[in-house]
């Protein structure tokens, strides 16, 4: 009956879409067209250089991806089952056509491509997938685009495609996957000319124009609520704009000024969710190096000529930012995601990270990993992040490695930046499935030398766990002090509740593993002062 209970609870929240199409696509072939390809399109403007991610090819047949190194040798390797699909699908994605000292690599890329169009029939194995289709599609536009030697096969190869992908649209997903769907069609529009080029980008474009006002929100926060997803998006409309500045005329201006404006939000929203040593917070599934860097996507931005953006006011995605005394303050009192689509949500409600000057202090757990298993149940769990835990079970029910079924709703939300204090303050009703319906209150008073946070829980519980992890720089100089790696001294101190020192893991990046300390307290009552000074 409990499973059958929380079946029940992740369906309901699904559009009626995504259960027929999913349905739909397993049930209903699509034939594949292979005819020659569409005729291409002169580029009337050189392509701007796109924001480069790290190198991801060590050999002409060697790659890491996910911090972990692997081969790709012969035609079976394309789908060996012994690896992780994050990993096979970063195979196919081509990433690094574009990537760090990509002009290096040239003779490596074509022959790369070369094998891929002959080791992989459509549509055989995880690389014809809708998802790493998008991606290799725009990769290798992007990569012609900048004038790149492209095997005799390539134009062939990338309208079958396109074509493929044209008829297995991920309605059943949205959010990022569609819009990455409607980017790879529109760009195929552009690449090529005539009349099925011209489908493809009206397909596209009727998609994007269908998703940008609801993905992205009024402060500029994509809808999935992840500072990583959010640099992808942006980086999509970024790449979106580059092809329209390299084949202008053909996009409307109307649609293209929608992009532009909507790029500038999002980039703002990035600002205020990066600290300050200019990478990503980490919120629901967020790991660095798994989109383009904010400072590659500013740089990017700026080759197109898009004006400067300083960091916007969070407002509808639900986080809040204070900064004092140099230190800065991000806290989550958002929605978990989208209700339709929360596969990268984590349960970390009334979670926060904070840094002082360049150096991060409190950080959430991060994410390693998307398979299926312990560890990731452990990084997307309430007890991984910066909150109270209540009766040993998360604010929001996740399960499986991309699935949540009842979801923390968060209210109370509020930021006052008075003299003395900046003081941010917010609720949650995640626990009000348990009995005694609990609720979590919680506000962070941010002075110039100290954070003060304050939680009370309304309501019967059986148990609370507040933790703190910190960045690894962080060191134990004794019983209630910290060494921070400038040398400068964090203080805590505890009221209402019995804390513990525990060893425990980051993990900033996919694949890999940082050890950290935590704080971590359980309490004696219904509140629990923790203070951090320095």
């Amino acid at each position: 009956m409990a499973s059958l209970l929380r079946y029940w609870h992740t369906i309901r929240f699904l559009k009626p879409k995504q259960i027929y199409r999913r349905i739909w696509l397993r049930r209903i072939p699509v034939q594949v067209e292979r005819g020659p390809a569409p005729p291409t399109r002169v580029s009337a403007a050189d392509w701007v250089k796109p924001a480069a991610r790290s190198a991801r090819m060590l050999g002409p047949r060697d790659f890491r991806f996910l911090n972990r190194d692997g081969s790709c040798r012969s035609a079976a390797d394309w789908n060996d089952a012994s690896r992780h699909k994050l990993w096979l699908y970063n195979l196919h994605y081509f990433d690094d056509l574009t990537a760090s000292g990509a002009d290096g690599r040239v003779s490596w890329h074509a022959a790369l491509v070369h094998r891929w169009i002959h080791e992989n029939p459509p549509v055989r194995g995880v690389g014809w997938d809708p998802y790493p289709t998008s991606l290799r599609i725009v990769n290798w536009i992007k990569w012609a685009g900048l004038g790149a030697p492209v095997p005799a096969d390539f134009q062939r190869s990338l309208a079958t495609q396109a074509r493929w992908l044209a008829k297995r649209i991920e309605h059943h997903l949205l959010a990022n996957h569609i819009f990455a769907n409607a980017k790879a069609l529109i760009m195929a529009g552009l690449h090529f000319q005539g009349s099925e080029a011209d489908r493809w980008r009206a397909q596209g474009l009727r998609l994007l124009g269908d998703e940008l006002p609801i993905q992205v929100l009024a402060d500029g926060g994509h809808c999935e609520r992840s500072p990583m997803y959010h640099g992808i998006v942006l980086e999509d409309l970024l790449d979106l704009i580059n092809a329209c500045q390299a084949h202008p005329g053909i996009v409307p201006d109307e649609t293209l000024s929608g992009w532009t404006h909507a790029a500038g939000l999002m980039r703002s929203w990035l600002t205020a969710m990066c600290h300050p040593d200019e990478q990503i917070s980490f919120f629901n599934d967020s790991a660095i190096d798994g989109a383009a860097s904010p400072p590659e996507l500013r740089a990017y931005a700026g080759r197109l000529g898009l004006s400067a953006e300083v960091a916007g006011q969070l407002g509808e995605s639900g986080y809040l930012r204070a900064v004092r005394g140099g230190a800065v303050l991000i806290a989550d009192i958002a929605e978990i995601g989208p209700d339709y689509q929360p596969a990268h949500a984590h349960a970390d409600t009334l979670s926060f990270e904070l840094s002082l000057g360049k150096q991060r202090i409190v950080v959430n757990s991060g994410t390693s990993t998307y398979e299926l298993g312990p560890q990731r149940a452990y990084e997307r769990s309430t007890r991984a992040h910066n909150t109270v835990e209540i009766n040993e079970i998360d604010s929001s029910e996740v399960w499986g490695a991309f699935r949540v079924a009842r979801r923390a709703r968060p209210f109370a939300r509020r930021l006052v930046a008075g003299t003395d204090a900046t003081v941010l303050e917010g609720a949650h009703d995640g626990y009000g499935r348990v009995p005694g319906r609990p609720i979590h209150h919680r506000e962070w008073r941010l002075e110039d030398r100290r954070l003060r946070i304050t939680d009370r829980i309304d309501g019967p519980f059986r148990s609370a766990v507040a933790r703190l992890y910190f960045h690894p720089s962080i060191k134990l100089a004794e019983a209630s002090a910290f060494w921070m790696a400038d040398g400068r001294r964090l203080s805590w101190a505890v009221r209402g509740g019995m804390p513990r020192l525990l060893e425990s893991e980051w993990y900033p990046e996919f694949g890999r593993v940082e050890p950290n300390l935590c704080l971590e307290t359980a309490l004696d009552g219904c509140e629990l002062v923790v203070e951090l000074s320095w």
